[in-house]
Order: structure tokens, then sequence, then C-alpha cells
């Protein structure tokens, strides 16, 4: 488990917009999840300068923006 970043938003487009804390990494299609464990979603795009990018995150739950202001972990 590795950690994403941040959960910044609930996009208009229905996806969690993350801002990246490494870079490098993160492929798109990684699972996610939060501290608990608690599956978020799958990585859907990554956009953004390369030094700092974004995630968006097509989430697997009915709710998802009880996720914004969490962190966001990789499952490897």
């Amino acid at each position: 488990m590795r950690r994403l970043g941040k959960i910044l938003h609930f996009s208009k487009s229905r996806s969690l917009i993350v801002k990246c804390d490494e870079t490098g990494f993160v492929k798109i299609g990684t699972r996610t999840c939060d501290s608990k464990l608690k599956e978020i979603g799958k990585v859907q795009d990554l956009f953004g300068p390369v030094s700092a990018p974004y995630l968006a995150i097509r989430p697997a739950t009915p709710s998802p923006a009880k996720f914004v202001g969490r962190i966001a972990y990789a499952l490897d």
C-alpha cells in the first residue's frame, strides 16, 4: 500500500481528483483505497505537470463525495 495523495474534490465528470505526493509509480487501472482499506475506485486518468501530477479516480461506491479530504492509497 503506497500513499497517492489527498483527494481534493469530486468533479462534474463524476471522478475524484487527487493531488499526487509521489510521481512515477501510478498507472491507469491501479486500485485505490483509504486509510481504513475501504475501496475508493480505480485510477482513470493522469494529468497535469510531470513534476506534480493529478489523478482522476473513477469511484466504485455510490457516495464518493464522502472521500473528499481523505488520503488515497494505491493497493499494490
